[in-house]
């Protein structure tokens, strides 16, 4: 397993560059796709200019550019509340409890780190990742034999249940309301558009029957599986230091600066945020539908959440400095996305793809088509929201032709790009980091998860 492990990563940096670059390569792919397939009536001259501007306009889409934000902050707030030392006692605690055997370790971390994914994915990347170094560094201070890879896999699966909980990138956008329409202005006629509704309530897709199927049976199986596996492999004993205390001495200070490191300032204004998140929630006009849960409510929340956790704004504000460097894939990458959006849009290639799409798909095939397109998708584009704004046009599209609940598609969706995660390492590295694993040694682990919640998705999409 090891041998092919070391092979895979190899095939993957041989034939996929940074992030970065994938975007620029996809660029550069739609926008010679476009050429060359529309517009024939225009000179080449003038109907690339034509492409350009659309591309163009596309980078600086106001409300793409507002999701950016939206989703980059999320991933902040969510990574500083896992860096806070109330969330480092928890982890303490968890570790203490659960370092007896690896079978033990594995599911629970694996238990823990899903649910707290279901949450918020960039507090369940982080809080996983921490999760299972501890548990390291416990058996590495006991002096037993441990599966230490295993753990750090099982410290990843938050990645793998995100997209279908409370940080959904596309399931928390298409609730917003006016969303669709904006997706789909200029591209379906005025009488289709019509048709789209307002917008897409969580309880029809997180909170839908289907999905909370799909939670409950990744929440058992998979960590039910890693058990198994522990059960049946060998350890080693583990070495790895006792990491630093996430909670640092704050400095002596004086005038002004004493607020930044006084309590009452962190708790009174973390308390109004909550307060503001709750109010909002309970006045909603239909607080059952959960349509009071959009990207601005969960911002809110994380925002009064981690100024709690930290305390004082000092610690809140170093652990942002932290965190933040993860969000600059998201700053960089998004506008090329939005980039190709307009490509595909503006140049009438939407169209074409829903109907090679419908063509080939029937009521039964399609969310299974559009899973998998979804997973390869996301192999080159490691990002929810990227992969809405450049997928879900297509998407809302071949739903309506074909007559399908638009929720079912978008989970499919979802469900796809979650799922290879388990197989892309980009938003394994700050895991890798965090524990001093490598790609390679986790990646059976995963790739043995990423299958049994492949079968999981398939089998609710098809029951449902």
């Amino acid at each position: 397993m090891s041998q092919f492990a070391d092979k895979f990563i190899k095939v993957f940096r041989s034939f996929l560059p940074a992030p970065f670059t994938i975007a620029l390569v996809l660029t550069v792919l739609a926008f010679l796709v476009a050429v060359f397939s529309t517009g024939s009536e225009m000179a080449f001259g003038e109907r690339s200019l034509w492409l350009l501007d659309k591309w163009e306009t596309g980078l600086w889409n106001p409300r793409l550019l507002v999701f950016a934000f939206q989703m980059m902050l999320m991933l902040v707030l969510g990574h500083v509340l896992a860096l806070s030392p109330a969330a480092e006692k928890v982890i303490a605690l968890l570790s203490t409890r659960i370092s007896s055997s690896t079978s033990q370790a594995a599911f629970f971390v694996c238990f823990t780190t899903m649910l707290v994914g279901f949450f918020n994915w960039g507090f369940g990347l982080i809080f996983g990742a921490i999760l299972a170094r501890k548990v390291g560094e416990q058996a590495s201070r006991k002096g037993i034999d441990f599966n230490y890879p295993l753990i750090g896999a099982a410290g990843y699966a938050a990645l793998m249940v995100w997209h279908g909980g409370l940080s959904g990138s596309s399931l928390i956008k298409v609730a917003e309301k006016g969303h669709l329409a904006s997706l789909m202005g200029g591209i379906l006629p005025e009488d289709q558009l019509a048709l789209l509704p307002s917008s897409v309530e969580p309880a029809l897709t997180m909170f839908s029957g289907m999905n909370l199927t799909a939670s409950l049976l990744l929440l058992t199986i998979v960590p039910a599986t890693l058990w198994f596996v522990a059960k049946r492999s060998k350890g080693t004993k583990v070495r790895i230091d006792k990491g630093e205390s996430l909670m640092e001495e704050d400095e002596k200070v004086t005038g002004a600066e004493r607020l930044d490191v006084m309590k009452w300032p962190a708790i009174f204004f973390g308390a109004v945020f909550l307060f503001m998140a709750l109010w909002k929630a309970a006045n909603h006009p239909d607080l059952v539908s959960f349509s009071w849960i959009n990207p601005n409510w969960i911002n809110l929340t994380l925002f009064g959440a981690s100024l709690i956790a930290h305390g004082t704004i000092r610690r809140f504000l170093t652990a942002t400095s932290e965190a933040i460097g993860g969000a600059s894939g998201i700053l960089i990458q998004f506008p090329l996305y939005f980039g190709i959006m307009g490509l595909i849009t503006g140049s009438g290639l939407i169209a074409e793809f829903s109907n090679l799409i419908v063509a080939n798909s029937s009521e039964l095939t399609y969310p299974i088509f559009t899973f998998i397109s979804a997973g390869i998708v996301n192999v080159f584009v490691p990002s929810g929201g990227g992969q809405w704004a450049v997928q879900g046009a297509i998407i809302v599209q071949s739903s309506m032709e074909l007559g399908i609940p638009l929720a079912k598609g978008i989970m499919a969706l979802a469900y796809g790009d979650q799922i290879t995660n388990m197989l892309q390492p980009f938003w394994a590295l700050p895991l890798l980091g965090i524990t001093g694993l490598k790609a390679k040694d986790i990646l059976p682990y995963t790739l043995l998860m990423m299958g049994v919640g492949a079968l999981i998705f398939i089998a609710v999409l098809l029951f449902f």
